[in-house]
C-alpha cells in the first residue's frame, strides 16, 4: 500500500468517528429539541388544564352556570392546539400517550356537555371532577416523564461525546503512531544505508515487504549501493593497477643500481683475481654481500608495504630516530642540493613507537619534500613536545611549491598523487596508517609557492606498562 494511500484510509478513519458521533449527536439534539418542543406545549396544556380546573371550581362553588361554558369553550380551543402540534406531540410522546391525552380530553368534554344538559346531580359533578382529575394528572406525569427524558438524554450525550472524544483522541493517537513509526523505521534505514555508503561501506539493505514508496526506494538505494559497489572495485583495481606499474618501475630503477654494482665488481673480480690477496678478495666478497643485502632490503620494503605487518612497539628516543632517518637520506639531500637544519628539543619524553615504521613514515615525507624541491631549498625538522603531557610532535617542513587548496582533504586517501604519473598515490596513505595504528595524528598545512608543513604527533612512554599499555 502507497504511503498516501496510508495516510488517506487513517484520515477516512478519523473521519468516519467523528461523523458517526456527529450523527449520533445530531439525532440526540434533535430528539431532545423535540421533546423541550412537547415540554413548552406541555405547559401550556398545563395552564389551559389548570384554567378549566379554576372555572370547574368557581362551578361548584358559586353555582355560576357560564363557567361550564367557558371550560367547554378551553376545551374546544386545547383540542384546536393539540391538533395544530400533534406531529411534534406524536414524536415526543408517542402516538399511543397522544390519543390517550385526546381521550381524556374528549372525556372530560362530554362530563361537562353531560353536567350542563342533565343539572346539578351528585353524580355528574363526581364524574366531572374525575374525569378534570384525570386529565390534569396524565399530562402532568407526561410532563415530569419528558422533562427527566430530556435530561437522560443531556446526560447520555456528554458520556457518550466524552468517551467518543477519548476514543477518537486515542484512534488518532494510535493510527497516526503506527503509520509513522513504519514510515520512520524506513527512513531510518535508509539513512543508516546512506550514511554507510558516504563511508565507503556498500552493503545491502534488508527490505522489508510493502508495496510502498519507501520499499521501492530501498530497492533502489540497494541497487546503487551494488552499482558504486562495482564501481568502486573497478577503479581500485585500475589504479593498482596503474600503481603497480609505477611501483615496479620504480622498484627496478631501484635494484638495478646494486645490480650493476655487483656486476661490475664480479668483472672487476675476475680480471684482478691472480693480483688479489686474501684480503683483497674477502673485501671483493663483502661487498657483493653488502649489495646483495641492498637487494634484499628493497624486497623487504616492497613485502612490507604491500602486506603491512603489525606494529612491533616499544619505548625509543624521537631524537634519535629522527637523526638515524637523516643519515639514511642524507645522501639524496646532498644530490638535491637541500639545506636540512635540525631543532631538536632536549629531555624529550621517550616515545612508543615501532622505530622502523617510524622512520618509514620519515623517510617518505623527507623524499616528497625532496621532490617538491626540484631546485633545491630548505628542509626543517623539529621535534618539542606535543599539545599535552601525553604527546611528542614533530614538525616536517620544506620550502616547496606547496600543495593546492583543493588537494589538501584529499593528500591522505589511497592512489591519491599531486605527481601524476611520477607518484603512486600509496606514500602519505600508508603513513597515515601508520601513525593511526601507533595511536597519534598527522596533519598537513600547505600554501602554494611557500612550502608544505606536516606535524605528526605521537603518543609518550608511559612507565606503567609502556605508552597505550598504561
Amino acid at each position: 500500500m502507497r504511503v498516501g494511500q496510508k495516510i488517506f484510509l487513517s484520515s477516512a478513519f478519523n473521519v468516519a468517528l467523528i461523523v458517526l458521533i456527529g450523527f449520533f449527536a445530531i439525532q440526540n439534539l434533535n430528539l431532545m429539541l423535540t421533546k423541550l418542543r412537547f415540554v413548552e406545549i406541555a405547559d401550556d396544556l398545563n395552564a389551559s388544564f389548570l384554567e378549566m380546573r379554576l372555572s370547574e371550581k368557581n362551578y361548584f362553588l358559586y353555582s355560576d352556570e357560564s363557567a361550564l361554558f367557558d371550560i367547554k369553550d378551553k376545551i374546544d380551543k386545547t383540542m384546536e392546539s393539540i391538533d395544530a402540534v400533534s406531529p411534534d406531540i406524536s414524536r415526543a410522546i408517542g402516538e399511543e400517550n397522544l390519543k390517550l391525552l385526546k381521550t381524556y380530553l374528549a372525556k372530560y368534554s362530554e362530563a361537562v356537555e353531560a353536567l350542563r344538559r342533565a343539572g346539578r346531580t351528585e353524580q355528574m359533578q363526581t364524574a366531572l371532577r374525575t374525569e378534570g382529575k384525570k386529565l390534569k394528572e396524565f399530562s402532568e406525569t407526561i410532563t415530569v416523564l419528558e422533562r427527566k427524558r430530556v435530561n437522560d438524554i443531556i446526560t447520555s450525550s456528554k458520556k457518550v461525546l466524552f468517551y467518543s472524544f477519548w476514543a477518537i483522541l486515542f484512534s488518532a493517537i494510535v493510527v497516526s503512531h503506527f503509520i509513522s513509526q513504519r514510515i520512520l523505521k524506513s527512513l531510518r534505514k535508509i539513512e543508516s544505508l546512506a550514511q554507510s555508503i558516504s563511508e565507503g561501506n556498500f552493503r545491502k539493505m534488508e527490505v522489508v515487504r510493502s508495496g510502498d514508496e519507501f520499499g521501492s526506494l530501498m530497492k533502489a538505494i540497494n541497487r546503487m549501493s551494488e552499482e558504486l559497489s562495482h564501481r568502486e572495485e573497478q577503479i581500485l583495481q585500475s589504479k593498482k593497477l596503474a600503481s603497480l606499474g609505477i611501483l615496479t618501475a620504480g622498484v627496478a630503477h631501484e635494484l638495478t643500481n646494486p645490480l650493476n654494482n655487483i656486476s661490475m665488481i664480479a668483472q672487476t673480480y675476475a680480471d684482478v683475481y691472480d693480483k688479489l690477496s686474501r684480503e683483497d678478495r674477502i673485501e671483493f666478497m663483502n661487498k657483493i654481500e653488502g649489495e646483495t643485502e641492498r637487494i634484499k632490503e628493497i624486497i623487504r620494503n616492497l613485502l612490507d608495504f604491500s602486506k603491512p605487518k603489525e606494529a612491533n612497539l616499544k619505548e625509543a628516543d624521537i631524537n634519535s630516530v629522527i637523526k638515524r632517518t637523516i643519515t639514511l637520506v642524507q645522501n639524496m639531500l646532498d644530490i638535491s642540493n637541500i639545506d636540512t637544519r635540525l631543532n631538536l628539543a632536549d629531555a624529550l619524553p621517550h616515545v612508543f613507537v615501532d622505530e622502523h615504521q617510524i622512520q618509514q613514515v620519515l623517510v617518505n615525507l623527507i623524499t616528497n619534500a625532496v621532490q617538491a624541491m626540484s631546485s633545491g631549498g630548505k628542509l626543517f625538522i623539529s621535534s618539542r613536545p606535543g599539545r599535552d603531557v601525553s604527546s611528542v610532535k614533530v614538525t616536517v617542513m620544506d620550502s616547496g611549491k606547496g600543495i593546492s587548496p583543493e588537494f589538501l582533504p584529499h593528500i591522505f586517501d589511497p592512489f591519491f598523487s599531486t605527481k601524476g604519473e611520477g607518484g603512486t598515490g600509496l606514500g602519505l596513505s600508508v603513513s597515515y596508517g601508520i601513525i593511526k595504528n601507533h595511536g597519534g595524528d598527522i596533519r598537513v598545512d600547505s600554501k602554494p609557492g611557500v612550502g608544505t608543513t606536516f606535524t605528526i604527533e605521537l603518543p609518550i612512554y608511559k612507565e606503567t606498562g609502556g605508552g597505550e599499555e598504561g
